[in-house]
């Protein structure tokens, strides 16, 4: 087999740490998983199985069943365990256990959480140097394998079978566990928590775990200053959206769950989940106006989104394959994880119909002033030139102005009769009647 005598099968240090890192995240695995994971560029599992064997001599990996395909599955001893911990770069805590007798019932469900992972990580061939063939035709030489689409994240970006405490201490503790948690920020995918469906348990059961999830994902923790922060965040990075964590279901059909099965299982679960993504209204419309304009709050919602392993593993994560709960179309996952409705885009909306309205108004005052032959100039400059007008006429009986004296009032005074200031007029009206009053009464003086 050209081994050593330490590695008698003949693998390589980069295959056995390729296992081991597999294996310390997936737990369980066929050789294929591991080879399609970890290394596609290999033609076959050969490396991959060698390396399974000489890991196993050493006490690192055992194999205790075979997959529902026959497929010998794989996995990590306490020993190999913390030897994944070295490859990963993890504390041995953060490892999780060993999955011990998973394979002998052949693990579906590891099998479909491992060909979710596969699907959605898509590692990229290494390249590799060509070997140069002699006496063979440049046609007849192998076909060069077309790259397909891309993934996200690497094998260290997942951890599997991951615990969320959602109360109590020690044994007694209640937890809802995720089948596999996603750290892809460079994908713009600071946490996804995935949850992978055989289509095997009932549609309620599934929805019911989800009640389970926004029950963890209110409870608060103190953070190292104190401060009241939500528990998750302990664990995850923000995820820079409104909301709680996003959490992805992945159906797998199998060959028992025909298309339309699928398709009434899916909208089951998003009817029976309805209040957990759905957000909630503020109508931030003017109580003296019929129409309603506010935004949705997603506070205290989880971004629910459906996809199936089919198309995840045709079209890859990258492409139209999610469907997000309240959204109507199939989307890319960045456009399924925003939120259109939200406050900031009522924001930009109000900022928008308040700059449409400014420029609405100016464009009526603009049309208020554009008459024909209208030039302001001109206006301006008739106001300016037009002349005062003549002064009024004296008093008859006094000669002063018969408007009176300027910045005096007359409330009292008789009616105008022009001919007489406000003065006379009062003085005159207090004249006696009699003719020899008359004659010997003098007018007032003025000073």
């Amino acid at each position: 087999m050209g081994g050593s005598k330490a590695y008698p099968y003949g693998s390589t240090g980069a295959v056995r740490a390729h296992v081991l890192a597999a294996l310390g995240v997936l737990k369980v695995a066929s050789a294929d998983q591991i080879r399609r994971l970890m290394c596609p560029g290999h033609k076959d599992n050969k490396a991959v199985r060698n390396a399974c064997l000489d890991l196993a001599r050493h006490g690192l990996t055992v194999s205790e069943g075979n997959a529902r395909d026959g497929n010998k599955l794989w996995g990590l001893t306490p020993l190999g365990l913390d030897a994944a911990a070295e490859v990963l770069a993890r504390p041995v805590s953060e490892m999780g256990g060993t999955a011990r007798g998973a394979a002998r019932s052949g693990a579906p469900h590891a099998m479909a959480v491992n060909e979710t992972i596969i699907a959605i990580t898509r590692t990229p061939a290494e390249p590799t140097r060509p070997v140069p063939r002699t006496g063979v035709a440049p046609s007849q030489e192998a076909p060069v394998s077309v790259p397909g689409p891309a993934g996200m994240g690497a094998v260290a970006s997942w951890s599997t079978e991951v615990a969320h405490v959602l109360s109590g201490t020690g044994r007694g503790r209640s937890t809802v566990q995720t089948d596999a948690v996603l750290l892809a920020p460079d994908a713009g995918v600071p946490v996804l928590l995935v949850e992978v469906d055989n289509c095997t348990e009932s549609p309620e059961r599934l929805a019911a775990k989800f009640d389970r999830y926004r029950d963890y994902f209110r409870r608060k923790a103190k953070d190292a200053q104190g401060r009241e922060i939500p528990a998750w965040r302990t664990l995850y990075p923000p995820t820079g959206r409104e909301g709680h964590p996003p959490i992805a279901v992945v159906f797998n059909p199998g060959i028992r769950t025909g298309e339309q099965a699928l398709k009434n299982r899916m909208n089951r679960v998003l009817d029976l989940t309805r209040d957990v993504w759905s957000g909630r209204f503020e109508n931030m419309g003017s109580y003296l106006s019929d129409r309603i304009d506010g935004y949705q709050k997603y506070e205290d919602a989880i971004p629910l989104v459906f996809t199936t392993l089919p198309r995840l593993q045709e079209g890859g994560p990258l492409e139209e394959v999610w469907w997000r709960c309240g959204h109507r179309q199939w989307e890319t996952l960045t456009d399924a994880l925003a939120n259109p409705d939200d406050i900031e885009a009522w924001r930009q909306r109000d900022e928008e119909q308040r700059r449409q309205r400014d420029e609405e108004r100016k464009r009526e005052r603009q049309q208020q002033t554009q008459w024909p032959g209208y030039d302001p100039e001109l206006v301006t400059a008739t106001v300016v030139a037009t002349p005062p007008g003549p002064p009024p006429a004296p008093c008859e009986r006094c000669g002063l102005s018969i408007t009176g004296t300027p910045g005096h009032g007359y409330p009292y005074a008789p009616p105008e009769d022009g001919r007489h200031c406000p003065e006379c007029r009062t003085d005159i009206s207090r004249q006696p009647t009699g003719l020899l009053k008359a004659l010997f009464t003098r007018p007032p003086s003025r000073s």
